[in-house]
């Protein structure tokens, strides 16, 4: 079974570095960027199967990243993923396409599942 493609994208280094360290222990290929337009150049030029996307972003914020991979990539499964709980904004993006939508803190264990869960249904 082919490893799953993951893009990292967030303004915080620090959680996107430690994520991306504990995806890739867990035989995940995973890479990073820390902006919108970062993820849109990379989506251009690469194949992911699932982009972990935050919400708030200066620049470009995850809402507008997320409606222009959608447009790009339709087939890439998107997991929001944000430190603000709001009911609205996560009806919004999953009726913009998202899989799903994950409130920060994020335990790896659910993200991997979630992770899993997006891969079974992008198939």
């Amino acid at each position: 079974m082919a490893r799953m493609r993951v893009l990292l994208v967030d303004d915080e280094e620090e959680l996107v570095s430690t994520l991306e360290e504990r995806l890739a222990l867990r035989d995940i290929d995973v890479e990073y960027v820390l902006s919108g337009d970062q993820a849109l150049n990379r989506i251009k030029e690469k194949d992911y199967d699932i982009v972990l996307l935050d919400v708030m972003m200066p620049g470009m914020n995850g809402m507008d990243v997320l409606v222009n991979i959608r447009r790009l990539r339709p087939e890439t499964q998107i997991i929001l993923l944000t430190g603000l709980s709001d009911a609205k904004d996560c009806e919004n993006s999953l009726k913009h396409g998202a899989f799903d939508y994950i409130v920060k803190p994020v335990r790896i264990d659910t993200l991997i599942q979630k992770m899993h869960e997006a891969m079974r249904c992008g198939k």
